[in-house]
């Protein structure tokens, strides 16, 4: 199969079901690579505190300051073509959400079922038939998922069922996978981690990659600040939050804040960055501003505002 067809066959089947399993997607040597890194990590991480996240859970975050491998995930090009083709007709483009690495303790509990894009209270009043997604997430297993130590569960096609906060467990599905293989679900879809009733622990990264113009779980700029991203590829650290998300959203004194990525940049008065079509509804007023009678063309509200409107489709990514 094709690299091409194989991003077309996951994305219809997330539009469908809300979640895709895909195996073998990295290699087994890159999550032995990532367990070594962390290991020092979990060890040191305590556990997590509250009733959603779970008492019996170990999380941190920050995971590409933390092993250079992790990029490899986060780039990786069928996730980046997934989250192009769900989240890049509702963007000028998509960025990253969250990087976690996840700990699930030997008697760890079954977390609460939940919708990730639950976070964003604008979710709520998306006509639905719209098809519109504010977060994709992927979980990557360092450790085999299975029915006993806490798999991933996911409820198909809850995506299209809004509307209930909770699906009896009988209809969810147990995410069975082995390092290396990946869960891709939506931000729609309800899904919650499983019980650990091992005596081992059960490990995952989850990365996440949201809507450019949302506030993401994690803040960039505090887990990347720019003395890191520098560091990165260029590609990453846009992905981390540093460029500008039209229009002017984002910004650094007014500019693109990947003018930070630069040893020796200094802010030297604000550029704007705006979509085409405000460009050229600006230049459309401004040529009638300039005919006999003066205004006659009044801007869009969503221009007059200063912010892209909701439902504008473009290509993103």
């Amino acid at each position: 199969m094709t690299a091409i067809s194989l991003s077309s066959q996951c994305s219809a089947r997330l539009r469908d079901h809300g979640y895709a399993i895909i195996e073998d997607l990295v290699s087994p040597d890159l999550i032995e690579a990532l367990n070594a890194d962390f290991e020092t990590h979990f060890a040191a991480t305590a556990f997590s505190q509250g009733s959603f996240s779970g008492p019996a859970t170990r999380r941190f975050a920050g995971l590409l300051k933390r092993s250079y491998h992790v990029a490899h995930l986060v780039g990786h090009d069928l996730i980046l073509a997934l989250a192009n083709d769900l989240l890049g007709p509702w963007c000028d483009h998509f960025s990253l959400n969250l990087t976690q690495a996840i700990e699930l303790a030997p008697g760890a509990s079954q977390q609460v079922p939940h919708r990730d894009q639950d976070m964003w209270p604008c979710s709520r009043f998306v006509d639905r038939e719209r098809g519109m997604e504010f977060l994709i997430n992927v979980m990557w297993p360092l450790s085999a998922f299975t029915r006993d130590n806490g798999a991933t569960l996911v409820w198909p096609r809850s995506h299209r069922r809004q509307d209930e906060l909770l699906i009896a467990p009988k209809e969810a599905v147990i995410a069975e996978m082995a390092p290396g293989s990946a869960l891709v679900f939506l931000g729609s879809t309800l899904h919650a981690a499983g019980a650990n009733r091992t005596a081992l622990p059960r490990r995952g990264i989850i990365i996440s990659y949201c809507l450019g113009w949302l506030k993401p779980y994690e803040l960039p700029w505090l887990a990347y600040p720019p003395e890191v991203a520098r560091q990165f590829p260029r590609s990453l650290a846009r992905l981390a939050g540093y460029q500008v998300h039209r229009p002017n959203l984002g910004t650094f004194e007014g500019r693109c804040p990947s003018l930070l990525l630069e040893d020796t940049a200094r802010p030297s008065g604000a550029i704007d960055a705006l979509l085409p079509e405000q460009e050229a509804l600006i230049a459309a007023w401004r040529q009638s501003a300039d005919a006999p009678g003066g205004h006659s063309l009044m801007l869009a509200p969503h221009l007059n505002s200063g912010a892209a409107s909701l439902g504008t489709e473009r290509p993103g990514g």
